[in-house]
């Protein structure tokens, strides 16, 4: 959209998905106490409005709202209607560059997306800000743990949450777009000591969807960054990126579609012309808009989306 969003025009596009149910969400926590290297001396967990940019940084301008200052990662379960559930699941991983979690645009509407469906949404609260010992410019560290922990949790509930627990995916924007490749990525290499028997379960995603996903790039060099690896049994990759996108330019996306398909991990890669940054999952007049039909077409190909047999 190339011109400022008028208030009735926000007001149509964030009703555009069905809104989430009127129930209250499944709060649950990540870790059974204090998160590994957590001090938790960063003050009070609080959520603002976001800096209003323009359109040349963002496709969504108006400020939206943050959490930050997260010291206990928890999980915010929100599932579809029964008639709709496929059992899939997937953790929503919000973007902010390690500093905050864009919860509205890429937490809530991605789950609202998500259940419309068919898949329960879980928004994954990971720990932001970067802590002083995480070096500015590069992923945090802590969020993997997160991330881990958070895969190998739901999939221990997944009977009690009515999810298959060979149909969970993780899907991330921004820095949680990275988050969730890394998630995909280092599933053989727990990066905690396992502290319970939740621990014991895999930790690897069953697919991954990275939206204009920063950090996979190597600096100055045309190959994914030095932290990441794509070893054996790396999930299914599909990958959406905005092509004018100067916060996380599409290099991160093409180079890292490029490793997965010659290690022969199963990748899907989507560029959309003059679209910037945070998009999220708001349709739009601009084709990237689109990109949340062919991601649901994608997964029923992956047969992810499948409604289960009725019993007789």
């Amino acid at each position: 959209m190339r011109f400022t969003l008028k208030v009735s025009l926000v007001i149509s596009i964030c009703a555009a998905w069905p809104t989430l149910g009127a129930e209250k969400p499944l709060v649950v926590e990540v870790w059974p106490g204090t998160a590994p290297d957590e001090s938790g001396n960063i003050g009070e967990e609080k959520v603002r409005m976001s800096p209003k940019l323009d359109r040349k940084q963002v496709e969504v301008t108006e400020p939206t709202r943050l959490v930050t200052n997260v010291t206990k990662p928890t999980l915010t379960i929100y599932r579809p209607a029964k008639e709709k559930d496929t059992g899939t699941a997937l953790l929503i991983c919000p973007g902010g560059g390690y500093w905050d979690l864009y919860w509205q645009l890429e937490g809530e509407e991605v789950a609202a997306w998500l259940n419309s469906i068919g898949a329960t949404g879980i928004i994954l609260k990971y720990r932001v800000p970067r802590r002083p010992d995480e070096v500015k410019g590069e992923p945090a560290r802590r969020p993997l743990q997160d991330a881990q922990r958070a895969v190998s949790l739901v999939r221990s509930r997944a009977d009690e949450w009515g999810i298959q627990p060979q149909q969970i995916g993780i899907v991330g924007f921004s820095a949680g777009g990275h988050l969730a490749i890394a998630t995909a990525t280092s599933f053989d290499r727990r990066t905690y000591e396992p502290i319970d028997d939740v621990d014991t379960i895999s930790c690897r995603p069953d697919f991954a969807i990275g939206a204009y996903s920063g950090y996979l790039k190597a600096k100055d060099k045309d190959q994914i960054a030095p932290g990441l690896r794509i070893p054996a049994g790396t999930p299914p990759i599909f990958l959406a990126h905005g092509g004018d996108d100067i916060i996380s330019p599409p290099e991160h996306s093409v180079l890292m579609y490029l490793a997965l398909n010659k290690a022969g991990v199963p990748a899907e890669l989507h560029i959309y012309a003059t679209a910037a940054h945070d998009f999220g999952v708001r349709p739009s007049d601009h084709p990237c808009s689109t990109w949340t039909q062919a991601c649901a077409t994608w997964l029923r190909y992956q047969k992810f989306l499948t409604l289960p047999a009725q019993a007789h």
